[in-house]
């Protein structure tokens, strides 16, 4: 793991023009604010490609240091976005001008919302329960009328069968889906979505626990809160069970590590 320490901190070119990425512990998130990912996002949902948007946060990351195979196909992602507070300070500590995070739910998913209603954009829904997907699209139909949930599906939590993924693949299609949303969690959705890309057309973005959060289901950290990269001792508090795991876990190794890479990172610079 040592190269991936002293690998480039440095904006890099990204696949599009003008679009840099940083590597924080060898993942890349890329140097944007939110109105360019906003624009940047709805113009891909005006082309027939496959497109795949992460969300990174502390959790992502970790996941990538621990699992080669997923940092890779995290790394091919069309855009990484610095979701989580933390990211912002490891993006400005890495040198980058990274003046806000781009939150994707709910702040970013609402604007995309917005935008796809007017360009005709069709939604889609993969992941979470049966209850939270009714829920998620109700809200969305009471609150933009005009944008059409063309496809819904709530998968089971085992692995889908050939014959079952290549149903879901038809129906995504002839629903003519130009916005999917994948909420299946971190780090299951990153990897269905890198596996998919090249069979689907249309955007395809992690959103985790969103339809929860816009159905209504849970409720948002407060704002002060999200400001000081505290929103994770709030989803704990509402899920001890499921999350005290993975903070522990998580947090505290990712603290030291970026650590490490900031030391390597002046050490790189003194020597230039």
């Amino acid at each position: 793991m040592t190269g991936l320490l002293n690998s480039a901190s440095y904006g890099e070119p990204g696949p599009f023009p003008g679009l840099r990425s940083v590597s924080v512990l060898g993942m890349h998130v890329n140097v944007i604010e939110f109105d360019s990912a906003l624009a940047l996002a709805h113009s891909w949902c005006l082309r027939p490609e496959g497109r795949m948007v992460c969300a990174a946060n502390v959790h992502m990351v970790m996941e990538a240091w621990d699992d080669s195979s997923f940092r890779a196909q995290v790394n091919r992602a069309d855009l990484v976005l610095p979701d989580g507070q933390p990211m912002v300070w490891a993006l400005r500590l890495l040198g980058q001008l990274q003046r806000r995070r781009v939150r994707v739910s709910p702040d970013f998913l609402i604007r995309l919302f917005t935008l796809a209603s007017e360009s005709g954009t069709v939604l889609g829904l993969y992941g979470g329960r049966e209850q939270a997907l009714t829920a998620f699209t109700e809200s969305v139909r009471a609150h933009y009328p005009a944008l059409e949930v063309g496809f819904a599906n709530s998968p089971p939590f085992r692995p889908l069968t050939c014959d079952e993924d290549q149903a879901v693949v038809d129906e995504i299609r002839a629903a003519n889906v130009k916005l999917l949303l994948v909420g299946t969690g971190c780090p299951k959705q990153e990897k269905w979505m890198a596996e998919h890309r090249e069979k689907l057309d249309c955007v395809m973005v992690g959103v985790g626990a969103a339809f929860d959060l816009l159905g209504g289901r849970t409720t948002e950290a407060p704002r002060w809160m999200r400001g000081i990269g505290l929103e994770w001792t709030y989803r704990l508090g509402l899920e001890p069970r499921r999350l005290w795991r993975r903070y522990l876990k998580h947090n505290p190794r990712f603290v030291a590590l970026f650590a490490v890479q900031l030391v390597g990172r002046a050490i790189g610079l003194s020597q230039r």
